[in-house]
């Protein structure tokens, strides 16, 4: 693979992880993947017969309530602040009235992103855009991030927190270090909330540095 082969990649799988939403507050200093988000309040709206989201957005609920964080963020993400979730609802079958169908989605959503995610949610916005005669297929999941092994203390130290799945590299290096900072990429491991991983790890990471940086988290898949 050639160079610009290889940065090219990496733009397309950073466009893909969408906006990187806060996890906690801004002391916490972790975002996570709006794909990764969406990709587990799609599992948890299957819990709901008869209905299916479409597409997902998950942004800022009050963009003049967020808070700046107290370490170095990275790109393209958001300050912490109250979310809102966007979403098309697809429905079939309709034993159920809508209005019940979609209060159960949202019920589903709000539970998902604060006992899977440690996001803050406080506004879920349904919209039903497609009545259908059948369940639609199953929609594809996106490709996730590659594994990456760990190559200095930093990294092995995270990849060994538990919760941890393993390192990605989306942004750029797994462990990215700046003067002010060093923040980790990884993904999660299946039954594990990720702001409390995100906390984890930067608790253990911080342990293993010797001088006083930052410590930033971003996680970018979750089982």
């Amino acid at each position: 693979m050639t160079t610009s082969d290889a940065v090219l990649r990496r733009v397309r799988g950073a466009l893909g992880l969408g906006r990187l939403l806060p996890l906690g507050g801004p002391a916490d200093a972790a975002w996570l993947s709006e794909s990764a988000a969406a990709a587990v309040l799609r599992r948890a709206a299957e819990s709901v017969p008869s209905a299916a989201l479409n597409d997902v957005r998950v942004s800022l609920a009050d963009p003049e309530a967020a808070e700046p964080p107290t370490a170095p963020m990275p790109p393209a993400a958001l300050w912490p602040g109250p979310l809102r979730i966007d979403a098309g609802v697809s429905v079939w079958d309709l034993t159920e009235p809508i209005p019940a169908l979609t209060a159960a989605l949202r019920a589903a959503l709000f539970d998902a992103a604060a006992e899977e995610l440690g996001l803050t949610v406080t506004v879920v916005d349904l919209r039903v855009d497609a009545l259908l005669d059948a369940a639609p297929e199953e929609r594809a999941a996106p490709g996730a991030p590659a594994a990456v092994e760990p190559s200095e203390p930093v990294g092995t130290a995270a990849a060994a927190t538990v919760g941890v799945a393993h390192l990605t590299g989306t942004l750029g290096a797994a462990v990215h270090h700046a003067p002010d900072h060093v923040r980790v990429e990884l993904a999660t491991a299946e039954g594990h909330r990720a702001l409390d991983v995100a906390r984890a790890v930067r608790r253990v990471v911080a342990g293993v540095l010797e001088e006083d940086r930052a410590v930033t988290v971003v996680i970018t898949a979750t089982a």
